[in-house]
């Protein structure tokens, strides 16, 4: 299993961090890794919401369907997608600062399905810098004002 987890400070506080992040078809807008995401849900903030994604993944397109599996508002969210080749779990936490702001945890797991397993440490180099993508453009994204 690879493994990858950060924490990106913003003013925003941790309610909008929380509902603009818990709607993962927002993905799409931080993480240079996703080209497209769309909500296909009519509840968002639900746990059973889904999510519609299309990853780059080692260089392919991979259409993925994300379901919040656990929400707890606006403290975390876990969002979880599987393939036959591999399941993502992704969790964000929201923790006030001193000051109003959100310090904002994403630790995301992938795990390689069946024979693959065995693949599981090289998969860890490249997710860390999948993660690392993610985390710049989710400290680019939480710099600029929260939507409206």
């Amino acid at each position: 299993m690879a493994h990858y987890a950060t924490t990106v400070n913003t003013d925003w506080d941790p309610e909008a961090a929380f509902r603009y992040l818990a709607e993962f078809s927002n993905v799409a807008d931080w993480d240079p890794g996703v080209s497209a995401a769309r909500n296909i849900s009519d509840a968002p903030l639900e746990s059973g919401a889904r999510f519609e994604v299309e990853a780059s993944f080692l260089g392919r397109t991979v259409p993925l369907t994300y379901e919040t599996i656990e929400i707890d508002s606006p403290r975390r969210v876990t969002l979880r997608a599987a393939t036959g080749t591999f399941t993502s779990l992704d969790t964000l936490s929201f923790d006030p600062t001193d000051g109003g702001g959100t310090a904002v945890t994403y630790d995301a797991e992938l795990s390689l399905n069946g024979a693959l397993k065995l693949l599981d440490p090289a998969l860890g180099l490249a997710f860390k810098r999948i993660g690392d993508a993610a985390r710049d453009g989710l400290r680019k994204r939480l710099r600029q004002p929260p939507p409206s």
